[in-house]
């Protein structure tokens, strides 16, 4: 299934900049590791804003829980970095309470 309005999913800029691809974020120097071992860097994190939401628009959401804040979804995909090397990721959503379109949460290796 795809994301209930996947076309107007949104990734925050912030998100991606200052935590996936932070090296000193207390939880994300974790996940920096990951995507930078995949050529995603801190100076090129539109490059990974971009990919994260090519996956929003695969056709392989899977719902979650469901919350007061909203309906939560996971995509399990292949991310391919700009290194040309390739791996599992798992990627996040939500679509709150009142909206009608995704947000990102967070993306981890799959």
């Amino acid at each position: 299934m795809n994301l209930p309005g996947w076309e107007r999913a949104v990734v925050d800029s912030a998100k991606v900049r200052y935590y996936l691809l932070s090296t000193s974020h207390p939880v994300g120097r974790f996940k920096a590791a990951f995507f930078n071992a995949l050529g995603y860097t801190d100076v090129s994190w539109p490059v990974l804003q971009n990919d994260l939401l090519a996956i929003a628009g695969s056709d392989a959401a899977a719902p979650g829980q469901t919350s007061e804040f909203g309906e939560k979804y996971e995509i399990r995909a292949t991310l391919v970095g700009p290194s040309g090397r390739s791996a599992t990721v798992v990627t996040a959503w939500i679509v709150r309470t009142g909206e009608d379109f995704p947000r990102f949460i967070t993306a981890f290796p799959g």
